[in-house]
């Protein structure tokens, strides 16, 4: 399959053809020297003396069709959650190239634990967009096989996946498999005591696994100065590996990165922490109100470091795509939209009961008996109906 089809696709190595567009040095290239950068916001190519990435223009025409439906399906559902169709909905707005530029550095038996916002990772690992949606609407608890795609189901509590990332990558190292594995989550997860617990046990036991920390300014309200007193990526230094950070707007570097992260773990070389320095342009989730605790200058700051701007302009730049690629994109995008709004209207309603099934595996008193009070609860409802209707 190649980048231009209509589905979500599986990773892919790059094919290794040399680019020849001009480069300047990586003096120019950030005022910060620890920010890995390959391409700037104005769409200029950019050197670095530890990454580089070579792609076709194919490749880079994939790119950023991935970012742009994955920012057009997370429109979609910020949409469908206004409009009562969805309980909550996470927005990735402004994380497109942390997330596609990461998870297109992935093979197909690398394994991936996301948080709750990884719909571009989820997107590239052949998710189908409407299965995200299930969980957020409750008529499911995820939607999708975990096997399938080697993408676990969203987690929701904070910072407990880098835990359960470490677990299968020790067992990853003592099965002797070739492959990978990536813990996704944020600047205020950074915070949380499991992230510790899991950074000592992938350094003491060697773990293969990338820790992959999206560091989008603001962990919910609360802004990066309050949480920590060095920069994210520095944290790794104290259990013993290394780490970087990249401009997480930059879906090549953060492609670059990735990609050599990966390759170190699967060498048997242990763990790395990557720092994608991005920022979240919208909510936190719908029920966040961003403007109540930062500044418009901020966000507008940011605006102008747009991911999927800066690729388009070098795909302008260097002739990769010309206006009828972009127009044809639009219209993809708009079908996306719309095969998005009309699956998640279309979703049963499940059974209330089913809740009870599955809590425990050979059956309980105790659950038996609230699964007869929850029913006669719901049969009540019924009944009431009834009455009034029999009053009329």
């Amino acid at each position: 399959m190649t980048v231009e089809s209509t589905a979500p696709r599986k990773p892919r190595r790059s094919s290794g053809t040399k680019r020849t567009s001009a480069r300047r040095t990586p003096q120019q290239q950030s005022s910060e020297p620890q920010l890995v950068q390959l391409l700037t916001p104005e769409g200029e190519r950019v050197e670095h003396p530890e990454y580089e990435i070579d792609l076709t223009p194919e490749e880079l025409r994939g790119l950023y069709r991935d970012m742009v439906l994955t920012r057009r399906f997370d429109a979609e559902a910020t949409s469908l959650q206004r409009q009562g169709e969805l309980g909550l909905w996470a927005s990735l707005l402004g994380q497109e190239a942390a997330q596609i530029g990461s998870g297109r550095a992935l093979h197909d038996d690398d394994y991936v634990f996301p948080t709750y916002r990884e719909h571009g990772v989820a997107w590239v690992r052949g998710v189908d967009p409407t299965n995200l949606l299930g969980m957020f609407r409750g008529v499911n608890h995820g939607g999708w096989d975990p096997g399938t795609n080697n993408f676990h189901l969203y987690t929701i509590v904070i910072g407990s996946q880098t835990l359960h990332a470490v677990g299968y990558a020790m067992g990853v190292a003592k099965d002797g498999a070739d492959s990978a594995v990536i813990a996704y989550f944020g600047d205020g997860a950074s915070s949380q005591g499991d992230v510790a617990e899991s950074f000592t046990f992938a350094a003491v036991y060697n773990a293969p696994v990338v820790f992959f920390c999206q560091n989008n300014q603001w962990a919910i309200s609360e802004p990066t100065e309050k949480q920590m007193r060095v920069p994210l990526y520095q944290r790794a230094q104290g259990y013993g590996f290394p780490g970087v950070r990249v401009d997480g707007n930059d879906v090549l570097a953060c492609l670059a990165v990735t990609r050599s992260a990966l390759e170190r773990a699967r060498r048997g070389e242990g763990p790395m922490l990557i720092e994608a320095f991005t920022y979240r342009m919208g909510a936190h989730t719908t029920s966040d109100d961003p403007t109540k605790y930062r500044a418009d200058e901020e966000t507008e700051s940011w605006r102008a470091k747009d991911p999927i701007l800066r690729l388009r302009r070098l795909l302008e730049r260097e002739g990769h795509a010309d206006e009828a690629y972009f127009t044809g994109l639009e219209e993809e995008s708009e079908a996306l939209g719309k095969r998005v709004r009309e699956a998640v209207r279309a979703m049963p309603d499940p059974d209330r009961l089913a809740i009870f099934d599955h809590v425990y595996a050979d059956g309980s008193a105790l659950v038996d008996e609230e699964r007869a009070q929850f029913a006669a609860y719901q049969a009540s409802f019924a009944d009431s109906a009834d009455s009034a209707e029999g009053g009329k």
